[in-house]
Formats: structure tokens, sequence, C-alpha cells
């Protein structure tokens, strides 16, 4: 099949796309990416692909057309701009860009924002070529749940560009079985949406052959606890710190983030003001290549999103890897990412929001038998390589589009 992918994140910058391109392409598939300049998450273009863009054109043979955009910066204008100049510029660049070519379908990678859907839908259009669309991110209930719009007037008008998308989806894909009730609220009767959840990021990782990472004091007497991605809104850090606060007389344990995000600063504050730097450590981002070597010092991995209905449904990026490192998990979350780690039995759960709880749960693990804690690991692991296994995933993914690839243009033309 000959398959254009449309995403505003693309390599050099970390995303599971990446690796849906490079395995489709290692299937015999051509692969062609329409995508932006690389500057998530920090807000400015690379340094490496503004010294050389060429560099940068290919990814493992799938050919990527990159469109002019403005970087994300570090305020909400930038955001805004951001956002809509990788929409505008999608469909007039991209048309341009891709000027001659036919695609059989179209797959679009919609982690946020959902403005990816409008230059997704403008090459279904002029391309005539089916489209499957992967929701990782709900809009506008995420936007309402971190604050980003209030006014009932903005949520409405993007719920309407939402239901615009979607209408021309000839697939949904959900990253969870919650978000398949919700987009069909936004949907005609009829609309064809499948569950398609994430999979570990590594499935290589063998932390036993793994030295610990330098950059954190080696103490096998400490029971590290370890956060790994963004530090925003979503992950509700006050919650975090609040239990931070109420184990802080238990020497023994210690609180690692290593991350970074637009609420990090915010985060690094209150450490200092509530005299917390000595068990709440804050290290920075790391490249996900050396995740693995901080994975090692940690005896359990923390996740967690704010109590707001739309975390609910979210199965949070970073848990299937979690689950596949075999370590047990603390998870502060509500909906369908509790379930996962509760019917996995790969470690302890309590509500969104609830630090008193998160802080017992903490306390609970670090006085458990290590055999205890394996086992939640061995849990996890086997639980992950059941449910989120890479190559079935994908095997399914591609089915999907190969069936849609024999979608007549009459369909297509139709629901424009």
């Amino acid at each position: 099949m000959k398959i254009l992918v449309v995403t505003q994140y693309f390599w050099p910058e970390n995303f599971r796309i990446n690796e849906i391109v490079e395995e489709l392409q290692g299937r015999g598939h051509q692969v062609s990416v329409l995508t932006g300049i690389p500057n998530y998450p920090d807000g400015v273009v690379f340094p490496d692909f503004r010294k050389s863009p060429q560099s940068f054109s290919r990814y493992r043979e799938a050919e990527i057309f990159r469109v002019p955009m403005f970087p994300r910066g570090n305020g909400k204008l930038s955001l805004i701009l951001n956002y809509l100049s990788f929409a505008l510029n999608g469909c007039l660049a991209g048309a341009w860009k891709l000027r001659g070519r036919k695609f059989d379908a179209i797959l679009a990678f919609e982690p946020s924002p959902i403005t990816v859907g409008i230059p997704s839908a403008f090459m279904r259009w002029i391309k005539k070529a089916p489209q499957a669309f992967w929701v990782l991110d709900l809009w506008p209930e995420t936007l309402k749940a971190i604050n980003v719009l209030h006014s009932s007037f903005s949520l409405n008008l993007v719920d309407k560009l939402v239901r615009f998308v979607y209408k021309r989806c000839d697939l949904i894909l959900a990253q969870s079985n919650s978000f398949i009730s919700y987009i069909r609220e936004q949907v005609d009767a009829g609309k064809r949406i499948e569950y398609f959840p994430a999979w570990p990021e590594a499935v290589n990782w063998d932390l036993s052959e793994i030295s610990p990472a330098p950059e954190l004091e080696h103490r096998p007497d400490l029971f590290t606890v370890l956060f790994a991605g963004n530090i925003g809104e979503a992950q509700d850090f006050p919650a975090i710190l609040d239990a931070a606060e109420r184990i802080r007389e238990h020497k023994s344990i210690r609180l690692v983030i290593v991350g970074d995000g637009r609420d990090a600063q915010r985060v690094a504050d209150r450490v200092t003001q509530s005299a917390l730097e000595d068990s709440f450590l804050m290290l920075g981002r790391f490249e996900l290549e050396r995740m693995p070597e901080f994975f090692v010092h940690a005896n359990a991995l923390l996740v967690s999103l704010k109590d707001e209905p739309i975390f609910s449904m979210t199965i949070p990026g970073k848990l299937q890897s979690y689950l596949a490192t075999g370590i047990p998990v603390l998870a502060m979350l509500n909906g369908e990412g509790a379930d996962v780690v509760a019917n996995a039995g790969a470690g302890l759960v309590c509500k969104a929001g609830d630090s008193e709880q998160l802080a017992d749960n903490i306390i609970h693990l670090a006085q458990m038998d290590d055999d205890e804690r394996q086992q939640m690991g061995k849990n996890g692991k086997a639980f992950c390589n059941r449910e989120f296994d890479k190559r079935l995933l994908l095997n399914q993914l591609e089915t999907w589009l190969s069936r849609l690839s024999d979608s007549t243009l009459t369909e297509i033309e139709r629901s424009n």
C-alpha cells in the first residue's frame, strides 16, 4: 500500500507514530509523512534540524514532507499559533509538496491537538483516499479539564471542529475502550470506531543488564519512587507534592521526577518552599533511550492524572511502558487506567487526587517483602505482553488500513 501519515509531531521528536511508520515501511508498504518542524517539547526548533534540514527528510526510508509552522514557544498565544499554522500549512503547503502523488490510505495521529484533523481531512478530499484517525486525546473535554478553555462558546466551537474532523474519518481508532462511548456521541450513527491502545515505547529493556544513571545517586538502602514524563496540570503534581509532605518523616523513601513540562518551575518552587529537596528530586528531561538507566534505580513507578471525568477514560501512555519494566506501579488514577493496574495485579491504586491514600500506598509498598513486590512486577509484565503486544496491535492496524484501501471514491466524496 501507499500510505500517507499526517502528524504534527514526528522524528526526531519522540512519539509512537515513529514506530508505526518504521513498522509499516519494514512490512513493504510505501509510507510518506506529512508533518511539521521538530520543536516538541521545548518549544524551539531542534538545533540539529536548523543546521541541516535535509538530514531529516527520510526516516527508515519513509519520505518526510515538512511544512512551515510556528514553534510552540512557552505561552498560550504561541501554542495557538503553533496549532493553527500547522493546520493551515498542512493543507496549503502540504497539497503542493504532495502534488501528483496518490495514496491508498491515510493515517492521522492525534495525541493533541485535534487541529491535525484539518489537513488530514483535506488530504482525504484531494487525494480521494480513506482515512484512519488515531485518537489519543479527547477534545474539547481535555481543554476544559486542564483549564485552557472555560467559556461555553469556545468549548462549543471546538466541539463543532471535532465533529467536522470525525465526520471525515472512515475509521476512528480509540486509545481506550472508554473513549469509544464518548466519541460515539460526536459522530453519526454507524461510524466505525475501534479500540487501538498504545504499547510500551521500548520492549527490549533488560534492566538487569543496565547500569544505573549517574545523574542520580545509587542508594539501594532507599525506596525510590520514580515518575517519568510530562510535568503538567493533567498529572496533578499538587497532589503528588501533598503526598510527599505526608511521608517526609520516612527518611528511607525518596521521590524522583525524570521529565519536564509547563508546570516544572511551579513544582520546583513548591519543593523549595516545603523544604523537600532531600526527598523530592527533580532531574529534568532525558532522551527516551536513557530511561532504562533511571528505571534501574526505581522500586516503584508513579503514574497520576487529575480527578476529571475525561482522564478517567484515559489509559496514560506511560502506563504500558511502566508495566513492561517489571517494576510495581503506584497509580493515582480513576477509571480505565486504574482498572489496568488493578486487574493486572501490578501495584497499588488510589483515586485521583487522593494524596493521603497515595502516601499510605507508598509506605505500604516500601514495607512489603521483596517477593511481594517482585510478583507485582511480574504480573504487570505478563499483562502487558498479553494486552499491549506491539506486533499484534500493528498487525491489526495493517489489516484495517488494507481494508480501508478498498473503499470506493464515491463513499469518500459523499461524506465530505
